[in-house]
């Protein structure tokens, strides 16, 4: 059930210094005790932590506010999917590795008929050259084709990677802006770079080793039946006593690694709103508050760390005596059975190197599966990112013109809280019209709606006729813009941030845009010019500067329609004044709704617009709304004292 957060804002800033440890004391190990007891509360500690992980990947299947994480199945069929899109190089790689793989499982067969000989022959022992020979040619073929096999490996691997990291940026450019504003920003940073690194390490070596080992076990197991059932399978049967530990933590692993991986998002949740709120926590003396919420983030997540360490060190104990056992057991089963003249010394020999020889791929494809299953956690959180549905369903109908009309909106960011109450607009084609009213009065969701970013909860904006929300992005973006305080300068030349609203734009049109907004001069005088990199770790912008670059942007894209909502309130009053002049040529001929922070710039608007909670109790021009002396002139007189 969702909760009222306005009933529970209050609860935000409570003194929580008496409230209890967010990890319980049960959860601490003891501090005294005999070993048994120690051993007990060691094991319940764990069932505990097992709890805690159980619980937050059932509360991951279906999130209130927070982002879903996907099923086994889902990242199971995206897998699928992407090896199957590669069958060529997916064979291939198997039948190269498949034929290295066979090769090394020669040379314990060919050493074991030597042994058979010396035992026969004696010391005058024949074809010895021929033997020797023949282990050298196959141990260079192995060579060979493992070269091949690691080669072809690799680029599949390769190929792997860069299709899921296409696959994830696109999914995460299609993600609605609205639920990635109303989500937890620390979550969806680390889904796409601690879980996108992750996921990038299992694709490209986890799921390639994983197949190379599995082959070489299977290869292996099928060379020692060959050589001899009665020394195979007590072995087999040693190695499979691991079965109960390896299903265990099979089942219980991808819930502790989802834990892990949402432990790592309250962190940077946690870090980021401190760090974007630092003059907010000064103020307000909130440091030891932010520095406690830090520290309790960090050992919520040690204690998930602990459990999925405890699942590790469970199985890898399993394992370690499982490997171990087998060459122990073939031994003492080799030499009853060569007194009882079942087997001969060449198989003895043979079988117990390959049972050395199957700890190895046999400890690779544990190791690789702990890996794939850090990356399969990952790689679920990553495609839940996927699930989030879409906001609009895009229709066929383009604009008949280029009115932008508001009819009865109405939308609530909470159900049963409306923000905005039957606001109706008709804007006049190239007029300037300025939205102005109190802080949380509902101007910036009006802009947004005027925008196309979010769907009314009842009534129609459209612009020539068709809603904005059933438009194509790409067909929405050129004809209403939202222009906000928030720019981003992307890594690449000037033009290339420039181009990226029309590709196909020449160099003149980039000069143009430029000189429109009074920032072609400075962009001459960089070192390369329009070639200058910039972005991060590149040529540094101003803040004037990197808006001037996006508004140069915005004239490429060449909209009808601009929303500004208060593109310039985070600028200093000086290069604000510098960069609303830069627009007058962006703003020329253009309609505009223009979300006022400065009421000069309500003053020169065509028309003024008076939000308040939610409706527009004043409409007029700036001479109009002051002679009627109510809530815009109150505005006016406060701002000019």
């Amino acid at each position: 059930m969702t909760t009222d957060l306005l009933a529970t804002s209050a609860d935000t800033w409570r003194d929580r210094s008496v409230d209890p440890p967010v990890v319980p004391d049960e959860l601490r190990p003891p501090g005294h005790g005999s070993p048994r007891e120690r051993n007990r509360a060691l094991w319940q500690r764990h069932e505990l932590r097992r709890q805690r992980a159980e619980d937050v990947y059932a509360a991951s299947r279906n999130p209130v506010r927070g982002w879903p994480v996907s099923g086994n199945r889902a990242v199971l069929a995206f897998f699928g999917d992407l090896i199957r899109s590669r069958r060529g190089s997916f064979a291939l790689m198997v039948a190269l590795n498949a034929l290295a793989a066979g090769a090394a499982l020669v040379v314990p067969r060919l050493l074991g008929s030597l042994v058979n000989r010396v035992q026969a022959q004696g010391a005058a022992v024949e074809g010895l050259d021929a033997i020797a020979l023949a282990v050298v040619g196959v141990v260079v073929l192995q060579s060979l084709l493992t070269f091949g096999a690691r080669r072809t490996s690799t680029h599949f691997g390769q190929d792997l990677l860069a299709s899921a990291r296409e696959y994830v940026v696109d999914t995460i450019l299609r993600l609605p802006v609205g639920r990635v504003e109303g989500a937890s920003t620390g979550d969806l940073v680390t889904r796409v770079t601690r879980d996108v690194g992750t996921m990038a390490r299992s694709v490209q070596w986890g799921v390639p080793r994983l197949l190379i080992s599995l082959m070489t076990v299977l290869l292996s197991v099928v060379a020692m039946m060959l050589n001899s059932v009665v020394l195979a399978l007590p072995a087999l049967l040693v190695f499979a006593l691991c079965t109960p530990a390896v299903r265990t933590y099979l089942r219980r692993a991808p819930k502790a690694y989802i834990t892990e991986g949402a432990t790592y998002s309250r962190i940077n949740t946690t870090l980021t709103e401190t760090v974007e709120g630092a003059r907010t926590v000064e103020a307000l003396h909130l440091s030891g508050a932010r520095v406690r919420a830090g520290s309790d983030d960090i050992e919520v997540s040690a204690q998930a760390e602990r459990y999925g360490t405890t699942l590790r060190n469970v199985l890898f104990a399993a394992l370690n005596a499982a490997f171990q056992l087998p060459q122990v057991v073939t031994l003492v089963v080799g030499a009853y059975g060569y007194s009882r003249g079942w087997v001969d010394l060449g198989q003895i020999t043979a079988a117990m190197l390959y049972v050395v020889a199957l700890s190895e791929p046999l400890d690779a494809v544990i190791g690789e599966v702990d890996r794939l299953q850090v990356g399969a956690a990952s790689t679920s959180r990553l495609l839940g990112i996927a699930e989030v549905p879409p906001d609009r369903e895009p229709g066929d109908r383009l604009p008949d013109g280029v009115e932008l009309t508001a009819t009865d909106l109405r939308f609530a960011y909470r159900e049963g809280h409306d923000v905005l109450h039957g606001v109706d607009l008709h804007l006049a084609v190239g007029e300037r019209l300025a939205v102005v009213g109190p802080s949380g009065s509902g101007k910036s969701t009006l802009g947004r709606l005027l925008a196309g970013i979010n769907r009314p909860r009842t009534g129609t904006a459209r612009v020539g006729g068709v809603d904005l929300v059933d438009l194509p992005l790409e067909v929405l973006r050129v004809e209403v813009a939202l222009v906000t305080q928030e720019h981003h300068v992307f890594i690449g030349s000037v033009r290339d941030n420039i181009v990226l609203a029309r590709e196909d734009s020449t160099v003149d049109d980039v000069r143009e845009a430029l000189r429109a907004v009074g920032s072609l001069a400075w962009v001459e005088r960089l070192p390369d010019g329009l070639d200058t990199l910039i972005g991060s770790g590149r040529f540094a912008l101003t803040p004037a500067q990197a808006q001037q670059v996006a508004l140069a942007r915005l004239i490429i894209a060449d909209p009808h329609t601009l929303v500004l909502d208060e593109a310039t309130s985070l600028i200093d009053p000086r290069t604000a004044r510098t960069l609303e002049g830069s627009m007058n040529n962006l703003l020329e001929g253009r309609t505009v709704v223009a979300i006022a922070h400065r009421l000069h710039t309500a003053h020169d608007a065509d028309r003024i617009a008076v939000v308040i909670d939610g409706r527009i109790v004043e409409l007029g021009s700036h001479d109009e709304l002051l002679a009627l002396d109510g809530e815009y002139a109150d505005l006016w007189h406060a701002w000019t004292s």
